[in-house]
């Protein structure tokens, strides 16, 4: 019988158990984008995850959303991340690197260039800046000729990735961010190759996935999605048709797995599930909302197909989660007033079951 604690062949990879540290935003890359000793501990105390998928990492310098986070695009960066894997594996771990490129949810204040998206429509709220939110400036509309570069950025730094020491990579296709804005029908009001159609509209995507397999290999390339998600106020028409035709082509790319958040209803979800052939990871919640994923909505989520789970929250302030779930332990809850930047409270000082015992 399939159980969270149950072990599973991913790609190139056997992992101990079903449980995926989700990517999270922390803000906590040191200047220029490199990584920190500090950020090796915090996913090396995580290191029981059957798999861990780091923080949105820019593959490109016009890909950066947030300050404060990494990057995959110098010799600088890609050295960093070296005592990030090292130390990961070191555990026992294995660790992917989320590729996020910003598209339009950028700032000229935090990269000093006009943000770029599929079309000249803001993001809507306000963007994080080095100087505090700001509202999400115009984009910049991309010419047809730049779109296949800004495709070939993720598979760039996927193998800065893996050079880096990752075990492979997840592009970000989900929450409102480039891959996310192209799927859009508001964001996206492109009338080219581009945009339109739903063949239009998953383009990028595939072409985006299908570099980053070619770079790395497809048992090293994953995808978050978030079908129906209104994040930074995308919308999208036609939810199951759109999901259901990107599916078919990642499928033809063999992946090694999609990664689906819970932004969509059940019976949606459920459907996309049958339309992937591959190896699935489900987000059991909706990402930020009010309840976080635990044992009974895993297994649910076990039980309806999917392969693996992903934790967020939880994987904060129990860096010990798997362990919690083995016995059925209580699951710490976090700060949230320590999510983003800041030093090492709230990032490395959550303690272990059997530490907080012998405290």
């Amino acid at each position: 019988m399939t159980t969270l604690l149950s072990g599973y062949r991913l790609g190139d990879l056997d992992l101990p158990n079903r449980t995926v540290m989700a990517p999270m935003t922390r803000a906590r890359a040191a200047a220029g984008g490199l990584a920190t000793a500090s950020m090796a501990t915090y996913y090396a105390q995580r290191a029981t995850a059957g798999l861990i998928v780091s923080e949105g990492v820019q593959p490109s310098l016009i890909g950066q959303s947030n300050p404060g986070t990494p990057g995959l695009h110098t010799d600088a960066q890609e050295a960093s991340w070296r005592q990030v894997t090292d130390a990961v594996h070191g555990n026992g771990g294995r660790i992917f690197a989320q590729l996020m490129h910003g598209g339009r949810v950028s700032h000229p204040d935090t990269t000093g260039l006009q943000p770029v998206g599929p079309s000249a429509v803001p993001a809507a709220g306000q963007v994080f800046t080095p100087t505090g939110p700001q509202p999400a400036p115009m984009p910049r509309a991309l010419v047809a000729h730049e779109i296949p570069g800004h495709a070939e950025s993720y598979a760039q730094a996927a193998r800065r990735a893996v050079a880096a020491g990752f075990d492979g990579v997840e592009l970000h296709g989900a929450n409102g961010y480039l891959i996310s804005q192209f799927l859009s029908s508001n964001a996206n009001l492109r009338t080219d190759g581009y945009g339109g159609s739903v063949a239009g509209r998953i383009r990028f995507a595939v072409e985006a996935a299908a570099a980053t397999a070619d770079a790395v290999g497809p048992g090293r390339t994953g995808i978050r999605l978030s079908p129906g998600g209104t994040f930074w106020g995308v919308r999208e028409t036609e939810v199951t048709a759109l999901y259901t035709a990107l599916l078919a082509e990642l499928a033809r790319l063999d992946l090694a797995y999609v990664h689906v958040e819970a932004t969509a209803d059940e019976p949606t979800l459920v459907a996309l599930r049958r339309a992937w052939p591959g190896a699935l990871i489900v987000n059991p919640v909706m990402p930020m909302g009010p309840k976080q994923t635990d044992r009974a909505a895993a297994d649910r989520w076990l039980g309806l197909g999917a392969e693996l789970i992903s934790f967020g929250r939880a994987f904060l302030a129990n860096p010990d989660l798997v362990e919690r779930l083995r016995t059925g332990a209580p699951i710490a809850p976090v700060e949230e007033s320590t999510y983003y930047g800041g030093g090492d409270a709230g990032y490395l000082t959550y303690p272990t079951l059997q530490y907080a015992a012998a405290g």
